[in-house]
């Protein structure tokens, strides 16, 4: 069910889900929208909300709220220059290292006084982001109008809930739900490395009493937040095709471990978004069929939001192929073991390839996606 709103409020709400690398599409989706709009320093999503990767382009859009066309600038600055070490150790040392603690793990697990906690090391993501946010502007963006609230989310692997981080003007209460429950805080960068946190790839992070990882596990209803924080239009943009035709096709070889665990991670990223809007579109035609008076009383609980998504033309696992080469060797050689490095394998290297030449390619995906929806976009806006 979706809390009724007062009719007053008419807040656009932009929805970025995860992806690691591929978040670079969103950024070409942005900055064509900065481009249609009539005055780029207006923010035309006073409600933000992130989840994964998608929550660290989330928080940089709030922390320049006061100018959105400088936000957008600044998000391909740096998705259009980005390599691999600026988000986790992809040098010898930084492999060997964790590479030798998961092998003495499973070789003898019984002399290994720590259990190793991720795949990467990414404290360079760590001192990206402290050292290019400003939180502080997030509160001053808020007293000013220019934002609403700022949302991230996380999941928690003590309680298993999906938590909705929030900071917004006064007058919103948190809300709970089935497994998934909100809390008014300070957003800061150990939020967005706690949500960003790809299970097994980088390391959870504990905030107030919990560890918490990825957003987009446990998260079932991906639109809902914005919702709560009193959207009534709502802007996704997605990191994976949406509704994707598939066919059967045969398959004679055992899969890969990265093939597995690519697998795992498109259920992770991509199911819950594509349930979610189906349920929001349900919601509306439901209200269609009701008497007017009674769809806009309240009465019901209920009340109509519009959905707009925009989501890859292309597969981005294929794109990632093509350009998995550019990663640093010490990765490349890792990925090599686990199968990611060919075709059947590449879904999990799409996630990692924070390489310039890949990020580059998904921002001019996102940008002719969104010329391609044209139409579409400007109407959202103009509404």
């Amino acid at each position: 069910m979706i809390d009724a709103v007062p009719p007053t409020h008419q807040h656009a709400a932009l929805i970025l889900t995860g992806g690691g690398a591929r978040a670079a599409y969103q950024v070409g989706v942005l900055k064509r929208i900065a481009e249609l709009m009539p005055d780029r320093r207006r923010n035309p999503f006073p409600i933000l909300c992130g989840t994964s990767a998608g929550a660290i382009n989330a928080a940089s859009l709030a922390c320049f709220a006061a100018d959105f066309g400088k936000s957008v600038d600044y998000l391909l600055e740096v998705w259009e220059n980005f390599h691999a070490h600026h988000v986790y150790r992809s040098d010898v040392m930084g492999i060997a290292k964790t590479g030798a603690h998961w092998l003495g793990a499973l070789m003898a697990g019984w002399v290994v006084r720590s259990a190793p906690r991720s795949l990467f090391d990414n404290t360079p993501l760590a001192e990206l982001l402290r050292r290019n946010l400003d939180f502080s502007a997030v509160d001053r963006a808020i007293a000013s109008g220019a934002l609403r609230a700022l949302c991230i989310t996380v999941s928690g692997y003590a309680s298993g809930q999906s938590v909705n981080f929030y900071q917004s003007a006064d007058g919103i209460e948190p809300w709970a739900r089935q497994q998934r429950v909100a809390a008014r805080t300070h957003i800061t960068v150990e939020h967005l490395l706690a949500s960003s946190a790809i299970p097994f790839i980088f390391p959870a992070v504990k905030l107030h009493r919990e560890y918490f990882g990825d957003g987009s596990m446990r998260q079932l209803a991906p639109i809902s937040p914005a919702i709560h924080l009193g959207a009534s239009r709502v802007l996704v943009i997605g990191a994976g095709r949406i509704n994707e035709p598939s066919e059967r096709i045969r398959g004679e070889s055992y899969p890969s471990l990265a093939q597995v665990a690519g697998h795992a991670l498109s259920s992770i990223f991509l199911d819950s978004l594509n349930v979610d809007i189906e349920r929001v579109m349900r919601i509306n035609h439901t209200l269609s069929l009701l008497p007017a008076e009674l769809a806009a009383s309240g009465q019901t609980g209920l009340r109509r939001v519009e959905v707009l998504v925009i989501s890859p033309s292309e597969r981005l696992d294929t794109l990632a192929a093509r350009h998995v080469k550019n990663l640093p060797w010490p990765v490349r050689a890792m990925l090599r073991g686990i199968g990611a490095m060919n075709r059947k394998g590449s879904a999990l290297a799409s996630y990692l390839l924070f390489e310039k030449e890949y990020t580059r390619a998904l921002i001019d995906l996102g940008y002719r996606d969104t010329v391609a929806r044209g139409d579409e976009v400007a109407q959202f806006l103009a509404a």
